[in-house]
């Protein structure tokens, strides 16, 4: 694969380098590497500011097709602007679950009436999406949801509980897997349904997590309504419809994280020329380690990023979640090493800095999105073709 750019994507690179640059400054300048994983919690209003002042822009979308709101951008423009986008420091985006969850979902398995409603205030930034998977029996194991969804009349009644919703006490919508046929087997009778979060009957309880934040929430929805309408795909098919948004989420999104990742790095990096844990031939090789998997994290991504017309992932990126939750484990762990005894140190209200931040909220990486032994059962079964594993 040619993983080169050509004259008019690095025109295209100046642009949105440019726009970047002149941008992220003023009221904006704070927000600066903000709002990512593990610091979603902060500058939320001023992200969702910054949301507003990209789509009026015209760089929410960038590669949804124009009819929907998009600037149509080709694939290799559309990773330049998400890599671009996180080495210029760009705010953990508002809209993200949205843009690159939900909206290509619509797109691609939503009816014509859903793509007029819900796609323009994602474009626009003004409605923002949570994503209503996980339970407390069903993670890793999606399919063993047990929320459900009864036909009653022309909406359907949802019951249950979801858990590790993340950005759910700032979300305007939920899109929802819940059971509709509790006859079907395991991954037959689920609809994937949109649900508004100011329905009556939705509680919302935030996580605290080890670091200190709560951009994690559980979901209680007690006899909560939406129009059948809201359905997307046919009723109980939804588990085609939820491997979609899935596959979508192992899009472009993951070049961005990687200069995230990267910018991580050169921090770590920094520090340790500051405090001289650099001298040390181990923490050397150890950088090193770190630079060299980020680049082949990248290569992969460019190599796997095509979605074929059934919305599933190809073999070669299967390995992708495995392969980076590894990779920024590890980054945590040298973080703290390099930072050493300083790494204890927190600030006032429990605010923790770079280093302890990281190791800490790294824990959880082989675990959400998919846990190590799910994603070595995925690479094994759908990739390799070996035998499944056998059930307890």
């Amino acid at each position: 694969m040619d993983l080169s750019f050509t004259a008019d994507d690095e025109g295209f690179r100046d642009e949105i380098r440019t726009w970047l640059a002149e941008n992220l400054r003023g009221d904006f300048s704070s927000i600066r590497f903000r709002g990512g994983p593990g610091d979603e919690h902060m500058f939320v209003a001023e992200r969702i500011a910054w949301e507003q002042h990209l789509a009026a822009a015209g760089w929410t979308c960038v590669g949804w097709p124009e009819e929907h709101g998009g600037r149509g951008l080709p694939l290799w423009q559309e990773v330049i602007f998400h890599e671009e986008y996180a080495r210029a420091g760009g705010p953990g985006r508002a809209g993200l679950i949205g843009e690159g969850l939900l909206g290509p979902t619509i797109i691609h398995f939503g009816s014509r009436e859903q793509q007029q409603r819900y796609l323009p205030g994602i474009v626009s930034g003004t409605e923002y999406w949570c994503q209503g998977y996980s339970e407390p029996n069903a993670g890793s194991d999606l399919a063993n949801i047990a929320t459900r969804g009864d036909i009653d009349g022309d909406h359907l009644v949802i019951n249950g509980q979801k858990v590790w919703t993340s950005l759910a006490q700032w979300a305007d919508w939920c899109f929802v897997l819940c059971r509709t046929d509790r006859d079907a087997p395991k991954h037959k009778g689920i609809s994937y349904v949109l649900v508004p979060m100011d329905a009556e009957g939705i509680e919302v309880r935030p996580i605290r997590q080890i670091i200190g934040t709560a951009e994690f929430n559980e979901l209680f929805f007690n006899d909560v309504r939406t129009p059948i309408t809201n359905v997307v795909g046919e009723m109980n098919s939804g588990w085609k419809v939820a491997m979609g948004t899935l596959a979508f989420e192992r899009g472009t999104l993951t070049l961005g994280q990687q200069m995230a990742f990267e910018h991580e790095l050169n921090e770590i990096t920094e520090l340790a020329r500051a405090n001289g844990a650099a001298l040390h031939p181990l923490v050397r090789q150890r950088l090193a380690d770190l630079w060299t998997r980020l680049h082949i994290m990248r290569w992969n991504a460019l190599r796997t990023l095509s979605v074929d017309e059934n919305v599933e992932l190809g073999r070669a990126a299967m390995i992708g979640k495995l392969f980076w939750a590894d990779l920024h484990q590890a980054m945590g762990e040298l973080a703290v090493d390099v930072a050493g005894a300083h790494a204890g140190i927190t600030g006032p209200d429990y605010e923790l800095d770079l280093t302890p931040r990281l190791f800490l909220y790294t824990r959880a990486d082989t675990i959400y999105g998919g846990s190590d032994q799910i994603q070595r059962n995925i690479v094994g079964e759908r990739a390799l073709g070996l035998p499944r594993e056998p059930s307890p």
